[in-house]
């Protein structure tokens, strides 16, 4: 692949990932929460079911596998989107997207707390300036605001299913894994919209279109092209420029809320972008 097609694609692929905080923001005043996310990601686990039954790819044998998609459906999509989704009730696509995308930040500590595993220095300063970021950026309204804490609880969720994923991820199929838990993660947050909110969703052709943006562009999609991406490049290299995503929630929140561009935001999103870089950035060979 030409480097310019490939860094096209990166670009693409991360304005679906840090721009799905405003359709959500937008998609929330037709719909409450949970039943939006669950919509959106049942239709995009059940679609990329289909594509892989007709692929034939093959499913899990085992019990175990399947309760390994399951936990993962449960963190990644039930507890992640989840929050997303909540906290955007009360706080800004800009805000949200930017605690979300500390979750790199979040699989440093996790890794070395619970899965003994060992990380370079440049990586730990990539830790201190994310969130030392995180604390310009947001410090004066940590408690004040319940959406916030939300927010940090998706970056949470993220980063332990990363690291589950990494261990597991030998034994399950990479598009079996994304399928089914995208599925199973809906179906949770449908019976959570049931038990925890009185779900709505108003059926209007605005309303049907952010839905169909969400499942398909900002889920199957974005999927399909990370995992093409992460094939065709380094791993490393090419996860390193995840910090774009939140770069992208927060210019698209500007453009579409209006979300203000302080001078906190903009110092403490630049420290957290250079966090992310450091904590994805792949060590060179001798």
């Amino acid at each position: 692949m030409k480097a310019a097609h490939f860094y096209g694609l990166i670009v693409f692929t991360t304005f679906l990932m840090g721009s799905s905080f405003a359709v959500v923001k937008l998609g929330l005043a037709y719909a409450s929460p949970l039943l939006l996310a669950s919509f959106r990601f049942i239709i995009a686990g059940f679609v990329m079911a289909v594509i892989i039954a007709f692929l034939k790819q093959p499913l899990p044998k085992s019990s175990t596998q399947w309760l390994q998609i399951m936990c993962i459906g449960a963190l990644q999509t039930a507890g992640v989107m989840g929050c997303i989704f909540l906290s955007l009730r009360t706080i800004t696509a800009s805000e949200s997207s930017i605690l979300t995308f500390m979750n790199p930040l979040l699989v440093i500590i996790f890794g070395t707390l619970f899965f003994a595993q060992r990380y370079y220095t440049y990586q730990w300063i990539g830790v201190i300036c994310g969130f030392f970021g995180v604390y310009i950026t947001m410090g004066t309204t940590l408690q004040l605001d319940v959406g916030i804490w939300i927010g940090f609880c998706s970056a949470v969720f993220w980063a332990f299913a990363t690291l589950l994923t990494k261990r597991w991820n030998a034994f399950l199929n990479t598009w079996v894994l994304s399928a089914y838990q995208m599925l199973i993660g809906g179906l949770l947050l449908l019976a959570a919209s049931f038990l925890l909110e009185e779900p709505f969703f108003i059926v209007t052709a605005t309303s049907v279109s952010l839905l169909l943006w969400l499942s398909i562009l900002s889920s199957i999609v974005q999927f399909a092209l990370w995992f093409y991406l992460l094939q065709q490049g380094d791993a490393g290299k090419t996860s390193s420029f995840l910090f774009l995503a939140p770069f992208f929630g927060v210019l698209t929140g500007w453009l579409i809320f209006d979300d203000p561009l302080s001078s906190k935001l903009v110092i403490g999103g630049a420290l957290i972008v250079l966090g992310i870089y450091l904590v994805n950035r792949p060590r060179k060979s001798a």
